[in-house]
């Protein structure tokens, strides 16, 4: 075991997890492969204002069944949110802030739609975004005195955040009865690392000093940055696999196991394989679906004001889409909400979605910038402060990413694939031990999507290498 030459491409979540288990359990000659010049994928704990932020995971959804929260609850790590308690106003593109009361009876009909709650999705075969449709408007129908046009504003909004959960560009295009392959963990969904970020629980997991930027704890000499694959060569004459890197390096190995994002596999999988992929696991990649979620932090030098709201929604006349659709800004149209951020009073975090995301990766930031003000102006009566910075996410644009999330397409029934069929190790036809393995949150049956089902799957793969060794070399439980 601690021979054996095991290399780990991508030093996310997943590839952490399964370089730190595997460590403990007494392999030594474990290597990962990091694209990037910083280890945690898309888990980004940076400096940012009064504290810190978080570029992509952020939060800790539920408890019971969760490896996250299992890990980290007697630590004080982990805190109940107040980043997005209580109810968002929303202001429509007219400046008009709708009443309290009329958003409370339309959020009565959206909370009872949480998509993996609906039991009449389990054997529905359109999307997500028909069946929820018709269900708002069916479930409307009673309230006779809620106005239709700002029912339709609220709904467009609510489609935009249920897209956001999901990650998908739009709800026309995410499986129905998918909905119920993903399992909540029952608890606070939005547990939060107040001033330390998500990189805390990668650091705990690395038993790694959090205050020392350059301390790995147990992967000090097992990590290498900048470390850009080129191909694997999986089939070879001498039984090794062969991993060229772009600048020339080659390493052996006996075993690979592959933490690289999904949207990064669909790109370059018939180039980075050698020989290609199997078609099972080729229609896997093309089947599964990864969209883009991007942030936008601004920093102000007080306060956002009102100081009582938690947030805010952005909601569009029909007329005023028509307008903002001819413009530079037509982007902003998925920016859907602003919230106030845990630990970090002067900061507002917006979310925007799908192409348009995509579109504002492309902009530069005084371009951004220039939005955001016109967007204040035009939903705001009074006079919104001028920030002082912006910061936002390029998920899709990183080429050693390309995408935010997995979420279980209409697409993915149609080609009859599965986050298990992605799953499922490359066996080596002689010994049957484990050549290509594939972990990270798109693997995940369950919990896809999610930064512990990223670490679920990291452990499943090198769980399945110590089951390897067990079962042929019985004398090492021992």
């Amino acid at each position: 075991m601690k021979s054996k030459r095991i290399v780990i491409i991508g030093a996310g979540a997943a590839g952490i997890a399964a370089a730190t288990r595997l460590l403990e359990s007494g392999f030594e000659n474990v290597l990962l492969l990091e694209a990037e010049n910083r280890f945690g994928g898309r888990i980004h704990t940076i400096p940012f204002a009064d504290n810190v932020v978080d570029l992509g995971a952020q939060w800790c959804h539920g408890e019971q069944g969760n490896a996250i929260y299992e890990l980290t609850r007697d630590l004080d790590m982990l805190h109940p949110t107040d980043e997005i308690e209580g109810d968002f106003k929303c202001i429509r593109s007219n400046k008009e802030v709708v009443a309290d009361v009329v958003i409370d009876r339309l959020r009565s009909i959206t909370s009872n739609l949480e998509p993996t709650q609906q039991k009449g999705l389990k054997d529905y075969e359109g999307s997500l975004g028909t069946y929820l449709t018709e269900a708002f408007w069916r479930n409307l129908q009673p309230l006779t005195d809620v106005d239709r046009v700002v029912a339709r504003e609220f709904f467009e909004n609510c489609k935009k955040m249920f897209s956001s959960m999901d990650g998908a560009d739009h709800l026309f295009e995410v499986s129905g009865k998918g909905q119920h392959e993903y399992l909540d963990c029952e608890g606070d969904l939005h547990l939060n690392w107040r001033d330390k970020g998500f990189r805390s629980f990668l650091c705990l997991l690395m038993k790694a000093d959090q205050a020392d930027a350059f301390d790995l704890g147990l992967l000090n000499e097992h990590i290498q940055y900048n470390a850009r694959v080129e191909h694997i060569e999986w089939q070879s004459p001498t039984g090794d696999i062969r991993i060229r890197l772009w600048n020339g390096e080659l390493i052996l190995a006996d075993h690979v196991i592959c933490t690289v994002s999904l949207g990064v596999l669909k790109e370059i999988h018939q180039k980075l394989f050698i020989p290609p992929l199997p078609l099972v696991k080729c229609r896997a990649i093309d089947g599964l679906k990864l969209g883009t979620v991007d942030k936008i932090y601004l920093e102000f030098k007080e306060p956002f004001t009102p100081l009582d709201w938690p947030g805010f929604s952005l909601l569009w006349r029909e007329e005023d889409l028509v307008e903002l659709r001819n413009t530079g800004y037509y982007w902003l149209e998925s920016l859907f909400s602003f919230h106030r951020v845990s630990c970090q009073p002067r900061l507002l975090q917006g979310w925007i979605i799908g192409q348009h995301a995509r579109h504002m990766e492309t902009l530069s930031e005084a371009e951004v910038f220039d939005a955001l003000l016109w967007l204040f102006k035009k939903f705001f009566t009074s006079e919104v402060p001028t920030p002082v910075r912006l910061l936002r996410t390029r998920w899709y644009t990183n080429p050693n990413f390309r995408g935010s999330y997995f979420f279980r397409a209409i697409y993915t029934e149609e080609v009859k694939t599965s986050s298990s069929d992605l799953a499922i190790p490359i066996l080596d036809e002689k010994d049957g031990r484990p050549l290509l393995q594939f972990a990270g949150e798109a693997t995940h049956p369950h919990f896809y999507s999610t930064a512990h089902g990223a670490v679920d799957s990291g452990w499943r793969e090198a769980q399945r290498l110590i089951t390897h060794y067990l079962d042929h070399n019985p004398h090492l439980e021992e």
